[in-house]
């Protein structure tokens, strides 16, 4: 649906009333308002990696990690030896980006 349709769709909802005039300027916001790219966003959380330097066990990479995505250290940690017991890929990926991460 092309962007004058949509607009048109939300004009005659707010004629018939089921859009308040609230609703029908946020709408129309959106639909006006440029998307960002979807690639954006794991860019952008890539150039925030760093390894912490106050909240680390071993090189901080884990902290560094929860940091940039959001989710706990401890959740990582964790993450991290689960893949090192069952086929060793956790300690070389958490060696590699103890290596190339650099420190906040």
């Amino acid at each position: 649906m092309s962007l004058v349709d949509e607009l048109a769709r939300l004009e005659e909802m707010r004629a018939r009333g089921t859009l308040t005039e609230d609703e029908f300027q946020r709408a129309k916001a959106q639909l006006l308002e440029p998307q960002p790219a979807a690639s954006a966003a794991p860019a952008s959380a890539l150039n925030r990696l760093r390894r912490s330097r106050s909240d680390k066990w071993l090189g901080g990479v884990c902290a560094g990690i929860g940091r940039a995505s959001g989710i706990d250290a401890w959740i990582w940690r964790l993450l991290f030896v689960l893949l090192f017991l069952f086929g060793g890929t956790g300690l070389l990926a958490y060696l590699l980006l103890w290596i190339f991460v650099p420190l906040e």
